[in-house]
């Protein structure tokens, strides 16, 4: 059973130090109900945010949306090799 507990803005404030012990044992911090935060450790953040895949999360957010592309015929035609010497 977790310990997360949900503080007021107001009572968070005079509670920080028991807010962030807690935050730094594993037990993530609630503040607020209207638009909560969550107070986690660095680490766990570092955990939960850290993963091999940021360049391809940063590749689908910028990628361009609706720009026409011409894919290459698959059969039929011979494509050659465009890293080859041979065609320059």
């Amino acid at each position: 059973m977790s310990n997360r507990k949900t503080w007021s803005v107001q009572t968070a404030k005079a509670k920080l130090s028991e807010i962030l012990r807690r935050a730094r044992a594993g037990e993530p911090q609630v503040i607020g109900t209207e638009e909560p935060c969550v107070v986690v450790s660095e680490q766990a953040w570092r955990r939960a945010t850290k993963s091999g895949d940021e360049f391809g999360r940063w590749l689908v957010k910028n990628t361009p949306r609706g720009a026409p592309l011409e894919l290459p015929k698959r059969s039929g035609t011979r494509r050659g090799d465009p890293f080859s010497d041979a065609g320059a």
